[in-house]
């Protein structure tokens, strides 16, 4: 009974605000992107200073209170982008400061993300190591 009398979530306006906002945040992406191709970077290395920007904007943003207020607007949408990845470690690293600098913040920084960097780590190994069978072959 109370499945049915609870109100239905707004699904249609939340899609429109994550497409929206995520949307934004890989526009942001492409325009530094671009500033560092304009400033002398070839197309391989470029990618290594946007992420970086990207992230550190995200990691100064939750710092000041700004990204929670973003992704509580946008949910999904800041979620995704590798901004949310850096929302995640800023933001546990923030709740547990207090703690100190090895036990508060460096043994939980990584408590939410850490599961994304192994599995990372480890596609990337198993993606090379097929690419190097697929050459020897």
């Amino acid at each position: 009974m109370t499945m049915q009398m609870r109100p239905k979530p707004p699904v249609l306006i939340n899609s429109v605000k994550a497409f929206v906002i995520g949307g934004l945040i890989s526009l942001l992406g492409q325009a530094f992107q671009n500033i560092y191709l304009h400033l002398g970077f070839s197309k391989d290395q470029v990618g290594n200073p946007t992420v970086a920007t990207l992230v550190f904007i995200s990691a100064l943003l939750t710092g000041l209170g700004i990204y929670d207020k973003i992704g509580q607007f946008a949910g999904a949408g800041s979620a995704v982008p590798v901004t949310g990845f850096a929302n995640s470690i800023a933001s546990a690293a923030l709740e547990h400061r207090a703690e100190g600098l090895v036990l508060g913040i460096g043994g939980n920084m990584f408590k939410l993300a850490g599961s994304v960097i192994v599995y990372g780590v480890v596609a990337a190994f198993f993606v090379g190591l097929v690419k190097t069978l697929i050459r020897l072959i």
